[in-house]
């Protein structure tokens, strides 16, 4: 039986300086006034995986049948939450496109009326992306911003 690979990988937490935000730390908290015992130790934020094979798989599948997408999708997945990062569940939720992380963006989608995966806005692409910094590589869909940064004359 051959056995897709995952839709997410692992990523380098081990390196030194590697922050991944999350707020303060205890050691920066614990002397403070009135400070309120937080309960029980263990975050939400989950480090360590990268999604973005599961972004390329979801737009390699645009104008598939929604079912099956997502049953292939979650079979090679650790948890199905990240595919509702990128499609809408509903139409108040649909957006043009979503920023996965600091500088990587990607279209967003929504199942149509017909159980089809669909992009928002099929027009957008890459020419009109407008980079928020000039320190980052901003990405469309896995490709470099053709505009460069101009500062705001504010």
């Amino acid at each position: 039986m051959d056995r897709k690979k995952p839709l997410y990988r692992s990523v380098n937490t081990r390196t030194h300086g590697v922050r991944h935000g999350g707020g303060e730390d205890y050691r920066d908290s614990r002397r403070r006034e009135g400070r309120v015992q937080a309960g029980a130790m263990g975050g939400r934020q989950r480090h360590g995986l990268d999604y973005t094979p599961l972004f390329k798989f979801l737009l390699s599948r645009v104008g598939d049948n929604w079912d099956a997408v997502h049953a292939e999708a979650v079979v090679r997945l650790d948890r199905a939450e990240p595919i509702f990062w990128m499609v809408a569940r509903s139409p108040a939720e649909r957006k043009p496109f979503v920023r996965m992380g600091e500088s990587a963006y990607y279209s967003g989608l929504f199942v149509d009326d017909d159980n089809r995966l669909q992009r928002v806005d099929p027009d957008l692409g890459v020419e009109q992306m407008e980079p928020g910094c000039a320190c980052c590589t901003h990405t469309f869909n896995g490709v470099p911003f053709t505009r460069k940064y101009r500062p705001s004359s504010d």
